[in-house]
């Protein structure tokens, strides 16, 4: 009968999960066709066991669960799961459970007996064999796949709630329900054949609210904050495709997320605990969180390792430690990482992929004892990882800053009420992240954003500079803007999801993923991010690569996890991140809300989650054979990061307020702030004077070794290290800045700007620096560099006549003095004197000072024992630029360097502009200083300044 196939299946999943229930009475209202269980209790321990993550559940309460099992159309209609009103609390796992967390939960003291029952697999519940002659084997797995595949779940008042320390963050989901859908992604009872081996499901989440509140020490919240997120649904996609019929997991599965409209509101009070929460989010993700017993101390490789270093999978199958290369596991530079040791985020959400979608646990349990079945099934099947794609869409997003302040009520007894106003927001359209990855090998993760702006809004600590009596153009509150609108580039953010209606799988055919790190690099280049998004663009990838010739390695060809198979494979980390054309104003609405929000995020007495390790040297040096050190020359692992700028402008307007003595103190952490209103008037000065930076292209670029600390206690142990080696055990640094240029220019009434004055022409720039990763294991090498350093500058001028000097001073005293700006010396002849109007050519052009210099190189390093400065200046000139005869400009020289001198005494030497003889002719300034960084060394030492002009 089909009751003694799907009952035990159903009954496990909730047997598992829940405490206290009679099997005997489960499965009588099961074959009835409907079960209602009240005031249910989850089993905690289990939950704990099953998410691995370095949290305690407090308490877990089912208000009712009803379970409805269609038997008459079990082959046409679902099974439905219902949960109405579902609690979960948890915290952190720190081995001290104070009281006011408890929550009337004897959870947190469960014994060793019920932890280890519970660890074991859930035992049948009824043993079931197929009896009825009409039922046959084939016939009822496919009907339990079937069943399992139409499934519907609905929770309805989801209740989730995190505590720690004063912070309580509690998640309230109205309801959320799960189910199957055909092409068109409708609802529908579909299964996978034999032409269409494809499942589809969505979950759709309705008022979705999260709310982040501050408790006292008594564990209760004195006054509640606006919640962070208010009544915001979304809908999850769900495709999974198998290779065949019998596959007993999908070979790829996509989940897809699509909001459209996400608003986030936080409050000063908020701040420093939600950017707490995100500190946890980071320090779960790169595992720096661990289930350590108290007294123990985190293995020193575990900080070091990358986030995918070490993916644990299902317990039956063997852990492949993929920590460090085969050269450096061949001289114990680790140990072997235990099951209770710490993983990353990824690697946790990794080892969950198959239970998300596998139902044969369940089936073995109770169709294991045919053998036709399951048996020749299992070992057919080939242990493959499937790819995953996992994706979160946000048409529009906003975040709300706001500040409040205590109202008290009239009546002694009526609580305090909080009253917020709104003082930035930040808006962003077309979000996309996006990771892809498959097992071990590779892990890519994508995140950009069409376009996005910074709004000021209101007054800010008690200065109306928008308030609605101000009228100020909305082009003066947007500061920050970035990137295109979804009108104009249209929904490239949602390319290739299962939103997008031209991606393959919503047309029927299957998506082809790129899997290996050389085409990924030529498929997803800076131009491609840009084209799709325009704002931002970002590219994490991680790739392990088998060297023998096969392509990308997968975890099968290391399922042996011997040293010689783990010598083929190469680990790279590179992640690449472009920002768009950018418009940055800072004038004082936006400088004083970000250094409020700054301030705010300041005001708190966290600990951090991790701190980092002081440099100890190991003292068991590794001597390597020359087979080995040449396996190392090979190829080390390494992180390499880069970051590109795009056509940034940078607007920078003289101070219409100045707080700034009441904020810099708080955050250089000389006092704590204090609340005062009215200390400054607002005046709109117009036309507003600023200074303009313009760049065309910023790039930074860095690289470190993956796996440092090992690294560098192999090389430090060898008597004459490469230089290749010496290379790799530094972090590199490298910055170039193409097209700077700055000048003077000013808004008007209308939010427009003027032609702007040039004071430094276009230059390009070039900074590189190296910095050795633990130097006290370099101790007793005093010849290597610590730190080193070149700047280099082929040209630079700058250019300005009195009156622009006068105003850049002015510019400049608006934001180092504090007081009122009406006093600086900004009239409107001196406005006009710098500004000209335009298409007026002036007569008499004013007098110009310019000064310039060429090919400076400056080069700077440090060892154990001497800092060493050297530089080379190619040439210098200054000079005054004056109206001349008949309309020319006069060159008059000051000072200029390298000179022929020979003719210096004739009158027209002071009025010729003189260069170079060549373009190899000698530096201008030549230096070196070289000073003793260890005391004892300096007795023996002296000071050393070379100077040549």
């Amino acid at each position: 009968m089909l009751e003694s196939y799907v009952t035990p299946i159903l009954m496990s999943y909730v047997n598992r999960y829940i405490k206290n229930l009679k099997p005997s009475d489960l499965q009588l209202s099961l074959w009835g066709g409907d079960v209602v269980l009240s005031k249910l209790e989850l089993k905690l321990d289990v939950l704990e066991q099953e998410l691995k993550l370095p949290f305690t559940f407090l308490s877990g309460h089912i208000h009712e669960l009803r379970i409805h099992v269609p038997w008459t159309k079990l082959g046409s209609e679902p099974v439905v799961i219902t949960i109405n009103t579902m609690e979960c609390i948890l915290k952190l796992k720190d081995g001290i459970q104070d009281d006011h967390e408890s929550c009337g939960s004897n959870s947190t003291n469960r014994s060793t007996t019920e932890n280890t029952k519970t660890s074991a697999k859930p035992r049948r519940i009824q043993q079931a064999t197929p009896t009825d002659p009409d039922l046959p084997p084939g016939y009822v797995q496919s009907l339990i796949r079937r069943v399992v595949n139409n499934v519907n779940i609905v929770i309805n008042n989801l209740i989730l709630k995190y505590v720690e320390d004063d912070i309580v963050l509690s998640v309230n989901i109205t309801s959320a329900e799960c189910y199957t859908v055909g092409e068109l992604w409708d609802r529908a009872f579909m299964d996978i054949s034999a032409t269409d081996l494809v499942l589809r499901k969505v979950i759709n989440f309705s008022d979705c609210t999260v709310c982040l509140d501050k408790r006292n020490a008594s564990g209760k919240i004195e006054f509640y904050q606006d919640p962070l997120l208010y009544k915001c649904s979304f809908r999850t996609r769900l495709h999974f495709t198998y290779d065949n019929l019998n596959s007993k997991m999908p070979s790829v599965i996509k989940i897809h997320t699509l909001v459209e409209s996400l608003k986030l509101s936080i409050t000063d009070q908020q701040l420093p605990m939600f950017i707490r929460i995100m500190q946890l989010g980071i320090a779960l993700y790169y595992g720096e969180i661990g289930n350590f017993k108290d007294g123990e101390t985190e293995d020193s490789t575990c900080h070091n390792k990358d986030m995918l270093g070490n993916v644990t999978g299902a317990e039956d199958e063997t852990r492949i430690d993929m920590q460090y290369p085969a050269q450096y596991k061949g001289q114990e530079l680790y140990s072997q990482q235990e099951d209770d040791q710490p993983q990353g985020w990824v690697s946790w959400a990794w080892s969950f992929v198959p239970a998300i979608v596998n139902y044969d646990d369940a089936e073995e349990n109770y169709l294991g004892n045919d053998p036709t079945s399951t048996t020749h099934q299992q070992k057919t099947q080939t242990l493959k990882d499937p790819i995953v794609s996992i994706g979160f869409y946000c048409t529009k997003a906003t975040v709300t800053f706001k500040l409040t302040e205590m109202q008290a009520e009239s009546s002694y007894y009526s609580p305090q009420k909080v009253k917020s106003k709104e003082v930035l927001c930040w808006e962003q359209e077309g979000t996309t992240v996006e990771a892809l990855m498959m097992g071990e090998p590779f892990f890519d993760c994508q995140i950009g954003f069409v376009g996005c702006r910074a709004i000021c809004l209101k007054g800010i600590m008690g200065v109306k500079d928008f308030e609605e009596n101000i009228n100020r153009c909305e082009t003066e509150a947007c500061f920050f803007l970035c990137g295109e609108n979804l009108s104009i580039k249209g929904l490239t953010y949602l390319t290739n999801s299962l939103f997008d209606y031209r991606s393959p799988e919503n047309n029927g055919t299957r998506a082809e993923f790129i899997l290996d790190a050389a085409t990924h690099k030529e498929t997803y280049t800076e131009i491609a991010g840009m084209q799709r998004f325009g704002a931002f663009y970002m590219d994490y990838l991680y790739t392990m690569e088998n060297t023998t010739g096969k392509g990308s390695a997968n975890q099968q060809d290391f399922s042996s996890g011997k040293s010689e198979d783990l010598g083929t494979v190469q680990e790279k980390s590179t992640k690449s991140l472009v920002i768009g054309p950018l418009d940055f104003r800072l004038d004082s609405s936006a400088v004083h809300r970000i250094l409020k929000m700054v301030v705010c995020a300041l005001e708190h007495e966290y600990e951090p989650y991790s701190r980092l390790k002081p440099d100890i040297k190991d003292e068991r040096e590794t001597m390597l054979n020359p087979e080995e050190v040449a396996s190392l020359e090979e190829y080390i692992p390494t992180r390499h990061t880069s970051v590109t700028l795009l056509k940034c402008t940078f607007t920078i307007f003289m101070a219409e307020f100045n707080l700034l003595d009441h904020l810099l103190p708080v955050i250089m952490g000389e006092k704590n702030s204090s609340n005062f209103m009215n200390t400054t008037n607002f005046q709109s000065l117009r036309p507003l004077p600023s200074v303009q930076i313009l760049v065309d292209k910023i790039n930074l670029e860095h690289s470190v070794p993956m796996y440092a600390e090992q690294l560098v206690h192999v090389v430090s142990s060898l008597t004459q290290p490469s230089d290749n080696l010496l290379h790799y055990c530094y972090a590199h640094c490298y910055l170039k800045i193409f097209g700077f240029q700055a000048g003077l220019t000013s808004l008007d009434c209308r939010g427009s700007y003027c032609l702007p004055v040039p004071i430094v022409p276009s230059f390009s720039t070039a900074l590189y620096g190296k910095l050795l990763k633990l130097p006290t294991c370099w101790t007793k090498r005093s010849q290597i560099a610590i730190t080193e350093g070149i700047f280099e500058l082929p040209n630079l001028t700058v250019q300005a006549t009195r009156a622009q000097t006068l105003l850049l001073q002015a510019i400049y005293q608006s934001w180092s003095h504090s007081g009122n700006v009406s006093s600086l010396a900004v009239n409107e002849a001196l406005m006009n004197e710098v500004f000209q109007t335009v298409g007026v050519k002036s007569k008499n052009p004013l007098p110009t000072l310019e000064g310039s210099i060429q090919n400076v190189e400056l080069k700077y390093c440090s060892t154990s024992l001497v800092k060493c400065a050297s530089g080379t200046v190619g040439s210098i000139k200054i000079c005054a630029k004056a109206p001349g005869d008949s309309g020319k400009e006069k060159l008059i020289p000051l000072l200029q360097g390298p000179s022929d001198t020979k003719d210096l005494h004739s009158s027209k030497w002071l009025n010729e502009s003189r260069k170079p003889e060549s373009l190899l002719a000698p530096d201008l300034i030549a230096f070196t200083v070289q000073v003793p960084q260890c005391m004892d060394y300096c007795h023996s030492s002296v000071q050393t300044v070379y100077c040549c002009c």
